[in-house]
């Protein structure tokens, strides 16, 4: 283990100790973005029988908010990087240690990468260039990732399998890549009960299970958005998908549906999957959030009550669709918009759930209104859960 202390000398700065202090952070992002880790991590905490204490339960729901781990180990990880080009500068103005020019330079190019992915990433900015944002995480990353393995052959003196930057490195590279490796690109069926949405037909390989979601995309390499994964309707195989028009690459996907579609890595659990930790939940949805939901409301394992707000519900998702909801949801709340105006749907979640007796309430729907239900439910002392949108 390298020591806290005499990191910073006058005969020169340990770079190999910072360099792998920076590795362990950027890792460590990778790795709560990793689908295998997020999968494991969703089936232990939801382990636990609902006989454990409600406080308890409520906690480990919360499972979900791993975005923020994300986000501060890639933060850490790039102002180490930037403290390790700082200290090989800064050596090199004082005519100590034994930086060469190519690692500075590779150090730089790391870091400027590193700092452009963050800036993108920017809550404001994410929002209001969002292909922008994808296109330099994805390409910024891979051009990072390379360029580190190349400045740790350069750091590491001796024997390279025996340096810690170098399984740091492996192991970022091994977790990046491996999505990428289950490319595929696969045929779709869809339907078109209005203008207003779509549902895509996928059969491929084993269906996804319950509440989990995929990314699809149009190419391979950019475009790419997040759907839940619903199972299929009676009688059919595969899954289905609900894409709502919700802006630009939605409504193409709705007016001009695809003939096939490209998948990547597998399936991953969806914040619902903690309704597993309660005895019954109120399932709160406005619009298209019914999507991420559906899979949860067919399946009747764990006891549930409906709330969905939502316009002209049978006219833009379809009759059948809607009755396929309304036949395990039998004392489902369906507030169409249309004809009742705008609810204040956090009022509608509580009297839910004290009808119900349920033990919890998820919901999903646009920033706003979750936040608010989530929040005001919450101060109420009501284990509440929802999309955070927080990396």
């Amino acid at each position: 283990m390298y020591g806290a202390t005499n990191w910073w000398t006058l005969d020169g700065a340990d770079l190999g100790a910072l360099a792998v202090v920076a590795q362990t952070n950027l890792a460590a992002a990778v790795l709560f973005r990793q689908q295998y880790v997020l999968n494991a991590l969703g089936w232990l905490v939801t382990r636990p029988p609902t006989s454990w204490p409600l406080r308890v339960r409520w906690a480990l729901g919360k499972y979900y908010h791993f975005g923020g781990l994300h986000v501060g180990a890639a933060v850490a990880g790039t102002l180490w990087y930037l403290i390790l080009v700082v200290s090989m500068i800064r050596d090199a103005v004082a005519g100590v240690g034994g930086a060469s020019s190519a690692q500075m330079l590779l150090g730089l190019t790391i870091a400027t990468t590193f700092t452009v992915m963050v800036v993108m990433a920017l809550p404001r900015l994410r929002a209001k260039h969002h292909d922008r944002f994808e296109m330099t995480h994805r390409f910024c990353g891979w051009a990072a990732l390379v360029l580190v393995w190349v400045n740790t052959t350069l750091f590491v003196d001796g024997d390279l399998l025996a340096a810690p930057a170098f399984w740091l490195v492996l192991l970022s590279v091994l977790m990046a890549i491996w999505p990428w490796l289950l490319l595929r690109r696969v045929p779709i069926s869809y339907e078109r009960p209005s203008s207003h949405a779509v549902i895509l037909r996928l059969d491929h390989g084993a269906s996804p299970a319950i509440g989990t979601t995929r990314p699809i995309s149009r190419r391979p390499f950019a475009g790419w958005h997040h759907f839940a994964n619903v199972p299929a309707a009676p009688g059919t195989a595969g899954y289905r998908m609900l894409v709502s028009r919700a802006g630009d690459w939605t409504s193409a996907l709705v007016d001009e549906p695809p003939t096939h579609v490209w998948v990547r890595g597998i399936p991953t659990v969806g914040v619902a999957n903690v309704r597993k930790l309660f005895t019954k939940v109120v399932i709160v949805a406005t619009g298209s959030g019914i999507g991420p939901v559906l899979g949860h409301l067919l399946d009747t394992s764990v006891p549930s009550r409906l709330v969905w707000v939502t316009k002209n519900p049978r006219l833009t998702y379809g009759d059948a669709f809607v009755d396929e909801i309304e036949a395990p949801q039998p004392d489902a709340l369906i507030w169409d918009t249309g004809l009742l105006g705008k609810p204040d749907v956090l009022q509608l979640a509580y009297d839910a759930y004290v009808e119900s007796g349920a033990e919890a309430v998820i919901c999903v729907s646009n920033r706003t209104v979750t936040w608010d239900v989530v929040h005001g439910l919450e101060r109420c002392g009501i284990p509440a859960f929802g999309p955070i949108w927080d990396s």
